[in-house]
């Protein structure tokens, strides 16, 4: 193809809304309402250390956007969930400047999408190579220690590393519907005991009268959000100190993208003393917040694991994604995937120190997937 330049944008709003979402499939996390509401609302800018420079792959003229990737300058390693602290606390104390560094990812989101974008009718291929390309020179022309590609699809990760990115593997645990027609048939494919303890705590988890509620699209209203706050600012006071997100962040998501909003409240008593927010794609259902008032056994799995069961059921979605980490959802029905990632590491001593590091912790990770797979609640076949 002919020649191409690369542009670094300071906002989402630089790129056509229609043509961004024409290059991501669909995935809610990546369309440019939820991006553009992370900055509108100040919770992604410098201060909070996610500067915006959202790559664009341009002809030479700048005329035509062939390929894209959401991309920011980071002032540290939170709000990633793919952790390189121990890769920043070594390269400064050898005399390295860690950061700032480039992460091309969805702020807060651990959930997987493509982030090597190709505009409709251009050759794949070469539009990722060339983005790939360009982070990388970026990265090195400025000075700056590496750059981050998180929670990829594989294939682009494998891409990534055929270009000499490193390679790095974590794991999560997702829910797939093998053809269900109820939560029942679902059970049915648990081993006898786990089928016990599921039903189990479906019935404690509403003992004493809760009730779970649903609401979405454009049902949801300021006082569903306002209610929905709460938790969301109990759980991660708890979790991580200070949450990422603003109450005016809700509001502008539920105003430019309800129809890929769920939310599941529960009642007690006339009050709303818990609730969970799952965000809606072509295929899947994700988990992404949660929040509880009062302390009730089992209720955070209603609320977030089988709940989301009965609605990806009753909508035909193929899988639920629950957030990061957690072993317990094992015994759920939610079983390990691998999660992938791709890593830019532009000194060549440090780099070859990742590279170790990253092969050893591969195979951790193949490890603990295989020994899982082999403990999960399904019957064996």
């Amino acid at each position: 193809m002919s020649g191409t330049s690369l542009k670094l944008h300071s906002r989402i709003t630089d790129f056509d809304a229609a043509l961004w979402d024409g290059m991501t499939d669909g995935h809610p996390f990546l369309r440019h309402a939820f991006l553009a509401s992370l900055e509108e609302t100040g919770c992604v800018r410098a201060e909070t250390g996610w500067l915006p420079r959202h790559m664009g792959l341009y002809d030479e003229s700048g005329a035509t956007l062939f390929g894209a990737m959401p991309c920011y300058v980071k002032g540290h390693s939170y709000g990633e969930y793919v952790f390189d602290h121990a890769w920043a606390d070594a390269w400064q104390r050898a005399g390295g400047r860690y950061y700032p560094k480039y992460q091309v990812s969805i702020p807060f989101t651990p959930v997987t999408a493509p982030k090597l974008l190709v505009a409709d009718g251009q050759p794949v291929e070469t539009i990722q190579a060339h983005l790939l390309d360009g982070l990388a020179a970026l990265t090195d022309q400025q000075g700056l220690s590496s750059a981050h590609l998180t929670f990829l699809p594989q294939d682009q990760a494998q891409k990534a590393e055929a270009q000499g990115y490193l390679l790095r593997t974590d794991q999560q645990f997702h829910w797939t519907n093998k053809g269900y027609g109820s939560f029942e048939d679902f059970l049915k494919d648990l081993s006898s005991r786990k089928r016990k303890q599921i039903r189990k705590e479906r019935r404690e988890a509403l003992a004493g009268g809760i009730r779970i509620q649903m609401v979405e699209g454009k049902d949801i209203t300021e006082s569903h959000w306002d209610v929905f706050y709460r938790f969301y600012m109990d759980t991660g006071s708890r979790k991580w100190g200070t949450p990422y997100l603003d109450r005016a962040f809700f509001s502008a998501i539920g105003q430019k993208m309800p129809e890929q909003i769920v939310l599941f409240f529960c009642h007690k008593a006339g009050n709303i003393i818990a609730g969970a927010l799952n965000f809606l794609g072509p295929e899947r259902l994700y988990g992404r917040y949660w929040g509880c008032l009062e302390d009730h056994p089992f209720l955070h799995f209603e609320t977030c694991y089988y709940q989301a069961i009965d609605y990806a059921i009753a909508h035909g979605l193929q899988f639920v994604e629950a957030g990061a980490q957690g072993p317990h959802k094992l015994a759920r029905g939610y079983t390990p995937v691998k999660t992938w990632s791709a890593h830019w590491i532009s000194d060549p001593g440090f780099r070859q120190a990742v590279a170790r590091y990253l092969e050893t912790e591969r195979m951790d990770v193949e490890e603990t997937v295989a020994y899982l797979g082999e403990h999960s609640p399904f019957k064996k076949t």
